[in-house]
């Protein structure tokens, strides 16, 4: 399904307000813990596809378990199985899921005992696990790749019978998420620490019984943020949402503030309202613990007509697609003059956007969300439209409600 974008010229965002699902991040590790002490109970969880997959997962007794897209789920599964005595299964995904890598994680669990094994490629999935009892309590992992793998780990070591010791090497990424992690198990009282470079959670074998609300996913907010810049006017109010969150991507409150948004908190709402007489100018950001809004700013930064340089992005090499030169493709189409390295990306300040533009999407919700803002600028295509149902279903509803004109193209 492709989906054509547009605004009127007097376009506004007055006084809407949006609710906006729970946060996927926290949801599927929620989702995790919960298969692990089952008298937690879970409020506010995310509807995207990567948390229903993950459920399924954790409530089948299938033998080959198919994750489709959701990298979360991948990582997060590899180290549930690994712990799940007895039980044996072929992880596997869509064909990116197996041009990802997993080797990381497959070679710290296997440093505990694990029994991980490769179908096909060495390194990617599909990978076979052997649930085994694990003993051993310390391992070593590269701390410059996915915090996903990191938080794997985490989670499954409560179970643990010694509970586990990760030692991180080198430069660590992307810390909200891991800090994310322990603070869940934190709330659940499972004692955790994080000193330098060493992460140590301990064994418990049971849990009181506790309701856990999710947060709403500030990825998904991330996109009204950019709306909020781009409109001439507008007032955008979110729930729920906290001035104080577990979620790396709150980061947008003080990133956004450099392109003219306000941010103001009451209760669980958020309010996003664009600075009047806000003069955009070049900006540049350190996006190492949070990549995945990077997508979101360089189509802000085209909109407003002015250059950025984002660096710390070296993690969106393997995510849903290569999101640095999926942006380059797509922005170049657009006009924009834009550069990118391994881990960087940088746009040269412009004020003309070619207008009709179709984007592909890669199969990424980020390519398809983070595109959309710029329908407050020029009419856009965004093809494969239906791709949002990963993480914020909804998504194509609530931009309708705020008054785009949306047509299937």
């Amino acid at each position: 399904m492709n989906l054509k974008l547009s605004t009127n010229s007097q376009f506004t965002i007055d006084n809407s307000q949006l609710n906006i699902t729970g946060s996927k991040s926290e949801t599927n590790r929620l989702l995790l813990l919960q298969a692990l002490f089952p008298n937690i109970t879970l409020a506010n969880t995310s509807n995207s596809d990567d948390s229903e997959v993950m459920q399924k997962a954790l409530k089948g007794n299938e033998e080959i378990v198919d994750i489709h897209h959701a990298g979360t789920a991948m990582r997060f599964l590899t180290a549930y199985f690994a712990v799940n005595e007895g039980r044996e299964v072929v992880l596997t995904g869509s064909q990116r899921m197996t041009e990802r890598p997993i080797k990381v994680l497959v070679e710290a669990l296997q440093q505990l005992g694990a029994q991980i094994s490769y179908e096909n490629e060495v390194g990617y999935p599909p990978i076979r696990i052997k649930g085994q009892k694990i003993t051993a309590s310390k391992v070593n992992i590269p701390a410059n790749v996915s915090s996903q793998y990191i938080s794997a780990l985490s989670l499954v070591a409560p179970k643990l019978q010694n509970g586990i010791e990760i030692t991180l090497v080198g430069e660590i990424t992307s810390v909200p998420y891991i800090k994310m992690t322990l603070a869940l198990l934190n709330d659940l009282d499972i004692k955790t620490s994080f000193e330098g470079n060493v992460i140590t959670v301990y064994p418990k074998q049971e849990v009181e019984s506790k309701v856990m609300t999710v947060e709403s996913d500030w990825s998904s907010a991330s996109y009204f943020f950019s709306l909020a810049a781009l409109a001439e006017n507008a007032t955008i109010s979110l729930t729920s949402y906290k001035e104080t969150s577990l979620q790396g991507d709150s980061a947008l409150v003080e990133i956004y503030k450099e392109m003219g948004v306000e941010t103001h908190f009451e209760g669980n709402k958020m309010t996003l309202i664009k600075q009047a007489g806000f003069v955009p100018h070049t900006v540049n950001f350190e996006l190492n613990n949070t990549p995945d809004i990077a997508q979101t700013i360089v189509v802000t930064c085209l909109g407003l007509g002015i250059g950025c340089h984002l660096t710390g992005l070296h993690t969106l090499k393997i995510k849903e697609t290569d999101r640095l030169e999926a942006l380059r493709i797509e922005m170049t189409k657009l006009g924009a003059n834009i550069s990118v390295t391994n881990d960087s990306l940088t746009l040269v300040a412009s004020s003309d956007i070619n207008h009709n533009i179709p984007i592909a999407t890669y199969n990424d919700h980020r390519m398809a969300m983070a595109f959309a803002p710029l329908a407050l600028k020029v009419p856009i295509i965004i093809e494969n439209a239906e791709v949002v149902s990963k993480s914020y279903p909804d998504f194509w509803n609530d931009l309708k409600s705020l008054g785009f004109e949306i047509s299937e193209k």
